[in-house]
């Protein structure tokens, strides 16, 4: 239904695209994946019409209606969320706001302008039943519970709403279109863990072929039957998830180096040869005849060695006490929301643990808690006594950075006996590279002040490290470097992170915050989820069991009654 054919783009800063050849067919569900930079938005963008590709060409039906969820929800916080939904329909959207507004004035009308409007409203009237107007309202009002919203919902106002609500009005609106394809540019970002399961579920629901930008590999996991990896311009197409493309991907890069390996000794033997026969009498002829039979051989490449070439290690640090943070009887409230009521937990040395919780549950305002910046109500919020060192990198981190320093100065100062190559091998795992080292923090975008102070703070000596949402506006390798680097810490480390895969590889306990209570599970991410899975059959059962005795017992005071 749409293929890409030789897609090249060029900015003036530079070739991104060189070769990009893909398709997608009915059905298909395909992640783009790819270092920051790589052009998978430039992909999407081209896709969508937005852009024109430099070269190569896009071949797709006339009739094809495309829809794009880009990053920022386009939504209007002044405007209901039923009012949200209709501007999915362009004509028949102004003849409803026009006929809504018509309604309005009659409210107020005087005698001799009520005739007036009655034959606006009449003439409105019409013209919406042409445009198929109530049978649009219906599909509204269908799609709204379809989404998680109630129907009342429809009439409060966008502003009431979460960000993860508002993407859910912004995907609703898409929909209501009917897309033939769907093209979504990081769906997941700043959606909470109950929000992202619910897009995936919904998602997969859809018969709609979409392709979607994430940098979430468990998304990408759970949700595409196909991957396609643009790496220095060129594409590459792998069927399956991100499990399956990690595993063809290996494997095509060990028979790569197989044949590149069979190949070099090869030429090395005939070279050996031509050189030690080239000014013989007697076998000059053969050696000629196999150099030039060694210049028509085509070579085959290198296989890039990936770009996982770095292996971060956290400095060392002394060892701490048995325990690292105390947490007793802790009492806190925001506003009208009860955070905490009377809760405990201990953190051991050695534990990782990530909170778990719906936005709003109170894990950033913990960590801020431990790290004594956020007062609280009651109870006790304490490190351990004996010799606890912490780090803490919070999500507005960037704001403290020297906005004069260069991004390389930035690093030198923290690590001042590292030579010039390690300090750019590190920077570069963080996405800095070529002369944007020398750019003044001032002048970066507020994703790179993020990267550059993660990078900044994982260089300092600490026992604790505390971590809130690490992995934004990290791309998939630089995450997979934090995980080694948290995977071989010594330390004790506490996470809040949305990222399921990040957590599943670096937390050793889950801590889920839970009707102002911590719940701890002694195992990984997945250990968590089979807990999760067993406490929801068991609530399922004793409802039931529940269900059964209220029946028995209705059915018994029936019988008695009737014995009197």
């Amino acid at each position: 239904m749409l293929r890409l054919e030789h897609i090249s783009k060029i900015y003036p800063t530079g070739e991104v695209l060189k070769d990009v050849n893909w398709e997608v067919k009915p059905g298909d569900r395909i992640g783009l994946v790819g270092v920051n930079g790589a052009g998978k938005s430039t992909q999407l963008k081209i896709i969508a019409g937005e852009m024109e590709p430099t070269s190569g060409e896009i071949i797709r039906p006339a009739s094809l209606h495309i829809a794009y969820l880009t990053q920022e929800f386009e939504v209007d916080p002044t405007r209901t969320v039923k009012e949200e939904f209709w501007r999915a329909f362009g004509e028949a959207n102004q003849a409803h706001e026009a006929l809504m507004q018509v309604h309005r004035d009659l409210e107020t009308a005087t005698p001799e302008k009520l005739d007036q409007l009655i034959h606006k409203m009449d003439k409105l009237q019409r013209q919406f039943e042409g445009l198929n107007g109530y049978g649009l309202e219906a599909q509204i009002d269908k799609i709204l519970p379809e989404l998680g919203f109630e129907l009342e919902d429809g009439d409060r106002l966008v502003s009431a709403f979460s960000g993860g609500w508002q993407m859910r009005m912004s995907l609703g609106k898409i929909l209501l279109q009917k897309p033939d394809l769907l093209l979504l540019d990081e769906p997941t970002n700043h959606l909470d863990l109950e929000t992202i399961e619910w897009l995936e579920n919904y998602l997969k629901g859809l018969t709609t072929p979409m392709v979607i930008v994430s940098h979430d590999r468990e998304f990408l996991d759970r949700l595409c039957t196909q991957i396609v990896e643009t790496e220095r311009g060129v594409s590459a197409t792998y069927l399956g998830n991100y499990s399956a493309y990690l595993q063809q991907k290996a494997e095509a890069q060990e028979a790569q180096l197989s044949a590149y390996e069979r190949q070099q000794k090869e030429l090395e033997k005939q070279q050996t040869f031509v050189d030690r026969f080239r000014a013989s009498a007697t076998r000059s002829t053969q050696a000629k005849s196999r150099e030039k039979q060694l210049d028509k051989i085509e070579r085959i490449e290198a296989p890039t060695g990936g770009l996982r070439t770095l292996h971060f290690r956290f400095p060392p640090a002394p060892r701490s006490g048995r325990e690292v943070v105390v947490i007793k009887d802790l009492v806190h409230t925001y506003d009208d929301k009860i955070l905490f009521l009377g809760t405990d937990l201990l953190i051991e040395r050695g534990d990782r643990i990530a909170f778990l919780g719906p936005n709003g549950c109170g894990k950033s305002t913990l960590l801020r808690m431990i790290m004594g910046l956020e007062p609280f109500a009651e109870g006790t919020v304490e490190l351990g006594n004996h010799n606890v060192i912490p780090g803490y990198f919070e999500q507005n981190q960037a704001e403290a950075l020297d906005l004069e320093k260069t991004v390389m100065e930035t690093i030198h100062d923290e690590v001042p006996d590292w030579k010039n190559e390690e300090v750019r091998t590190l920077l570069g795992r963080f996405l800095f590279s070529g002369d944007t080292v020398y750019k003044k923090v001032v002048a970066l975008s507020g994703g790179e002040k993020a990267r550059l102070a993660l990078a900044k703070m994982l260089l300092r000596p600490a026992n604790l490290i505390i971590l809130d949402e690490p992995t934004n506006h990290l791309d998939i390798p630089a995450k997979e470097m934090l995980e080694e680097a948290l995977k071989n810490y010594d330390g004790t480390a506490i996470i809040v992170s949305h990222d399921r895969y990040f957590i599943s590889q670096v937390a050793n306990k889950i801590v889920e915050i839970r009707d102002g209570e911590f719940r701890v599970y002694l195992g990984d991410y997945h250990y968590y989820l089979d807990k999760i899975a067993e406490e929801k059959e068991q609530a399922k059962l004793a409802a039931i069991a529940a269900e059964k005795a209220a029946k028995k017992a209705a059915k018994a005071t029936k019988q008695a009654a009737k014995g009197k």
